[in-house]
């Protein structure tokens, strides 16, 4: 489809007035009410510029995928181009992280009075903690549990108190962990791309994957481990529906069954995804082959907990009373739904929304040839299935920002959605250009801001 690109501009324009907006009336409600609970709005962050160990190796990973990115995914090998574009974007995701030092952006991060690791000696006994996990959900007492443990089922504290059994507790290795696996994500939904769309977009889209403004918030937070199993789930089911029925297919889906079921006890508003693997199962030709594998993975982890004692519906039920209870009872609804919005362009950056106006134009176009089998489908038919598993990605933010339960904070929260977008990318000719705009609003992010994670 051809596009001026003048219109590219106008939308990456209309994205830059939204954050402004979103700064300027953020700023005015907080220092008026202060009921945002948040110093930099959109962002949860302080102003304070600063230099750190990672600069110039952020910098030196900036230059190097702007300059030598597109010519590299273009022409390496499908599985070393994998590889490469894992390593690049760990080491995009470890230098922003080393910006704000050692302790402070890596080793720190997730020993905070909110966060998983203050509670490790808690679960001495495992399957009693479990038990009587949603006890110490709502405030009523000394023993209620941090907001983070409070605020996600218990697969996500299990996680790092399993770390500590085997010897690698801390908040050093916790943030090891969590950036580690976070950049695995890349490798997800470029292998996602490809069944589903084709290689040319999946190449088109990797230097852009690698190179994601929301890598400020993968290194390090937990919602960058939560990113990673939830791609791999998709990943998996898009590899299942794309094969020919047999072994292979199968166990494709059991494992996609398996790690969403895990996603959903890592985050209750991961429950989400499951809007991008419909869009998955929409551009799969093998839906009914994969279908009892997947549900029979899905059913493992809900199973485990519930033998376990958790009951996940009681615990979600008093979560949402806990949030009514603290900050996200006042935050105002009214700047929220579209100060989040805002907050998601700082993520994915202005390339994306630019690649998104035009998937949008592309949904639009084709919406009756996108049903087309993969790998048969011509050019056009190819960018309108990337369109599809995109609005998959958006309609996943859009349901998590009109429930309220997402009141700021999306910087990390959303990252498992936002991912996605990145892939709209690939819809961009001028690359390179695209490219430095998103470097440039990572790097002033994590050079002017402390962010909280």
């Amino acid at each position: 489809m051809i596009r001026s690109p003048l219109r590219d501009l106008g939308a990456a324009l209309a994205a830059v007035l939204l954050v402004v907006a979103a700064i300027l009336i953020g700023r005015h409600i907080e220092d008026t009410d202060g009921t945002l609970f948040v110093n930099w709005p959109p962002l949860l962050a302080f102003w304070g510029p600063h230099v750190g160990p990672g600069t110039p190796a952020a910098v030196v990973v900036a230059i190097a995928v702007v300059a030598y990115g597109p010519g590299l995914a273009a022409r390496l090998p499908w599985r070393a181009l994998l590889a490469v574009t894992c390593g690049t974007a760990m080491a995009w995701t470890w230098s922003l992280a080393l910006i704000d030092g050692w302790h402070r952006g890596v080793a720190q991060r997730l020993t905070t009075r909110y966060e998983y690791l203050q509670v490790i000696d808690r679960f001495q006994d495992i399957p009693a903690t479990v038990r009587d996990f949603t006890e110490y959900i709502v405030i009523q007492g000394p023993d209620h549990w941090p907001a983070h443990i409070a605020g996600h089922p218990p697969a996500a504290t299990l996680t790092f108190v399993l770390l500590d059994r085997i010897g690698l507790g801390g908040g050093a290795w916790a943030g090891v962990w969590c950036i580690t696996v976070g950049a695995t994500a890349v490798t997800a939904v470029l292998v996602t791309v490809r069944v589903l769309t084709g290689e040319e977009l999946a190449r088109r889209a990797a230097p852009f994957v690698v190179l994601a403004p929301g890598a400020v918030w993968m290194g390090t937070s937990a919602d960058g481990y939560f990113t990673a199993v939830a791609a791999w789930s998709v990943a998996l089911l898009a590899l299942a529906v794309t094969r020919r029925p047999g072994a292979r297919s199968r166990i494709a889906a059991g494992g996609a069954g398996l790690l969403f079921g895990l996603t959903c006890y890592l985050s209750y508003g991961l429950t989400l995804i499951g809007i991008i693997g419909l869009g998955v199962l929409v551009l799969g030709r093998n839906r009914r082959a994969v279908l009892l594998p997947l549900l029979a993975g899905l059913a493992v982890f809900p199973l485990v907990f519930t033998l376990a004692g958790f009951n996940y519906w009681e615990a979600y039920h008093l979560l949402v009373e806990r949030y009514n209870q603290g900050a996200g009872g006042v935050r105002p609804y009214g700047y929220w739904v579209w100060a989040n919005p805002a907050c998601t362009v700082l993520v994915v950056g202005l390339a994306t929304v630019a690649g998104l106006s035009r998937a949008g134009g592309t949904l639009v176009g084709q919406r009756r040839r996108l049903l087309s089998r993969p790998g048969d489908a011509e050019e056009p038919v190819a960018e309108g299935r990337l369109a599809v598993l995109l609005l998959g990605a958006f309609l996943a933010l859009l349901a998590a920002d009109l429930s309220g339960m997402s009141k700021a904070e999306t910087e990390r929260i959303w990252l498992p959605f936002a991912l996605w977008l990145l892939a709209a990318c690939a819809f961009l000719p001028r690359p390179r250009i695209w490219l430095a705009a998103q470097a440039v609003v990572a790097l002033l992010v994590n050079h002017l801001l402390w962010t909280g994670w």
